[in-house]
């Protein structure tokens, strides 16, 4: 990732991953500014009996706020807001979240797709997505779609990948923005808000 090439003003940042992602996610959290200028969504695929453990464990790697994304709630900047296990996670155009437990999207409930490209309706160019390690293809389309708006679109490079397949599948639709290995994540994600934060105070 080549430094200080981030210029665009961020809304939100959606990150999704399947299997192989969780611990990269861990490992990111703790890096992460306590300034956070925007709201992070992440959607991972998981089970439902992992559901009540999983908003525990990412609070206790940061000090932002952490909490699963509800029915009609509003974003809000500094808090990273969790997809609930086995519903589908929209963002509506007014910027609050919503949940839906309509038919599975690439095998998956929550689907990554879906919530990417409800983000990309929603923020268009001021959206950024992340696509981390799986096993499908899951989220490839979402990021393509945060690209036609505009937007910011990243993966997990594939050499550092548990399971390769998901960001190769971005990659593969020539629309991914950044390569970005594990321990650049956090740097990633605190260079957009801090480039945020310069241009409100402007």
């Amino acid at each position: 990732m080549e430094k200080n090439s981030i210029r665009r003003i961020t809304e939100a940042v959606v990150i999704g991953g399947s299997a192989g992602s969780l611990d990269v996610i861990l490992k990111t959290l703790p890096s992460l500014t306590t300034k956070l200028t925007f709201p992070v969504i992440v959607i991972l695929h998981r089970k439902s009996s992992f559901d009540s453990n999983l908003s525990t464990l990412f609070a206790g790697k940061t000090s932002l706020r952490v909490k699963e994304a509800e029915e009609k709630e509003e974003l809000l900047a500094g808090t990273i807001y969790l997809a609930p296990a086995d519903y589908h996670l929209l963002v509506e155009k007014d910027g609050s979240l919503s949940v839906d437990y309509s038919e599975k999207v690439n095998y998956s409930r929550p689907s990554i797709d879906v919530t990417f490209e409800t983000a990309a309706e929603a923020f268009r160019e001021n959206t950024v997505g992340i696509l981390l390690s799986g096993a499908n293809a899951d989220g490839a389309l979402g990021l393509k779609a945060i690209h036609s708006k505009g937007g910011i679109t990243a993966v997990q490079n594939p050499e550092t990948s548990e399971i390769a397949y998901m960001p190769n599948q971005a990659l593969a639709l020539g629309t991914v923005d950044y390569i970005l290995n594990n321990d650049e994540i956090a740097y990633f994600i605190n260079k957009l808000s801090e480039y945020r934060s310069k241009h409100q105070s402007e």
